[in-house]
């Protein structure tokens, strides 16, 4: 399956925002990654190259590559709706990203590898495909035979469950996928709006 497996902290430097979580690295070296990224004055970037940046930062940060994100954005301008948010509400509505929303993995990577290990069902079934798109009421839960599993504990005992558009259960381990989230309940910084641009040229 291919994702990006290069240095997390050289692309949260890149963006100066914690894309894949907190990040030290990011802390202590607040400015663009190269032996010039301190000093070095930067020209005003053109509007591709904000638009592209922006792009980049929506792939980063859920961890999917050319293709595929492609392939979602046109899904997202094929159905109703601002495409933007079309765009962000589909990203969501990713099996990978909606364990790591539960609060049953610490990060989108680590959610991805519980979904392909086979660790996540949806609806009683056994689902091992992370880009799965869910669909509200969707039941999201943790196979039986994993619920026991030290990861997992980990991930549950240091989070909070917060987010609107999805019902947590801690006695079953399960959630379930309410509603495609609107704009204003998707935490992330993206842009969107300069993706719809960079695609539309």
């Amino acid at each position: 399956m291919a994702r990006y497996t290069g240095p997390t902290s050289k692309i949260a430097r890149k963006f100066g925002d914690p894309i894949f979580g907190p990040d030290k690295a990011l802390e202590k070296k607040n400015y663009p990654p190269g032996q010039h990224g301190i000093n070095k004055k930067r020209r005003k970037m053109s509007e591709y190259g904000l638009q592209l940046k922006e792009k980049q930062r929506a792939k980063y940060t859920y961890g999917i590559l050319e293709r595929q994100f492609a392939n979602i954005f046109d899904k997202a301008q094929r159905s109703k709706g601002v495409t933007g948010e079309v765009l962000l509400q589909l990203l969501e509505s990713r099996l990978d990203n909606v364990v790591y929303r539960l609060g049953i993995a610490t990060s989108r990577a680590a959610a991805r590898q519980l979904v392909t290990h086979r660790h996540i069902v949806v609806n009683g079934e056994v689902v091992n495909i992370p880009s799965f798109t869910l669909k509200p009421g969707d039941i999201i839960g943790v196979r039986e035979k994993s619920k026991s599993l030290e990861v997992i504990q980990q991930a549950l005992n240091g989070h909070r469950h917060n987010v609107s558009w999805l019902e947590w259960d801690a006695n079953q381990l399960a959630g379930k996928f309410m509603s495609r989230p609107e704009r204003d309940q998707i935490p992330e910084t993206i842009k969107e709006q300069l993706i719809v641009e960079l695609y539309s040229k």
